[in-house]
């Protein structure tokens, strides 16, 4: 592999190790609830209804996994079919997630650790990630590729919160504890601003393409989800 293949794949694989504790802390729920482990406080809003919690994990975790390698142009240019292919696949999981990320902050009970804010926090994250994802489609079906770009990269960096959100809770866990209250908001919350943050400032670096060339890719079968 050649070094500028290498450097390629750093955002992608950066990406898939962002998502790694999200993922696997979601197959071990799953597992949970299909092996009729036992209930505690702490699952058994969870056991009373796993519907909503099953399409969650599914969702989350291919739209966040499969989603990185939208993120590297050259393994995409060498499969052309692979950004539409996946897109078709990546939209629905990414409204699944949103929509039973919704339902279970409305409908489960609040746990314990969670301050009131974190209510509020996490219905205008899951809606602007739906709305994000909507949006994006919506671009494409007009052929508007970098706006279909944008909206599909801020849709997939609110996704990706619960990955930073471990970071952002690792220095306190470290130090303190688990957290609890108005820290554990702001360590939440942070997560989502930085990924807002690193995709707002990677549009903007972005050179922007000639007028021809984004007719040229207009006028091409395009993908769904966004890239960089």
């Amino acid at each position: 592999m050649t070094p500028s293949a290498k450097r390629e794949w750093l955002v992608p694989a950066g990406l898939i190790m962002l998502s790694a504790v999200p993922v696997i802390a979601g197959a071990a729920r799953a597992a949970e609830l299909s092996g009729g482990a036992t209930v505690t406080p702490d699952n058994a809003r969870f056991f009373a209804s796993p519907a909503p919690v099953l399409v969650h994990i599914i969702g989350a975790s291919v739209y966040c996994f499969l989603g990185a390698f939208q993120f590297a142009p050259g393994f995409r240019r060498r499969r052309p079919g692979w950004h539409r292919l996946a897109g078709r696949l990546l939209v629905p999981c990414g409204i699944a997630a949103a929509l039973s990320g919704l339902w279970m902050t409305l409908f489960y009970p609040r746990p314990p650790i969670d301050h009131v804010l974190v209510t509020p926090i996490r219905l205008v994250f899951g809606t602007a990630m739906l709305c994000c994802i909507v949006l994006g489609l919506a671009a494409i079906l007009r052929r508007d590729i970098p706006r279909h770009r944008a909206w599909m990269a801020r849709g997939y960096a609110i996704g990706l919160g619960a990955g930073t959100q471990v970071l952002t809770h690792l220095p306190w866990m470290l130090l303190v504890g688990q957290p609890s209250g108005i820290g554990r908001v702001l360590m939440m919350l942070a997560g989502w601003v930085i990924n807002l943050a690193v995709v707002e400032w990677a549009l903007r670096r972005r050179p922007a393409r000639p007028a021809r060339r984004i007719q040229l890719l207009a006028d091409t079968p395009a993908g769904v989800v966004a890239s960089q």
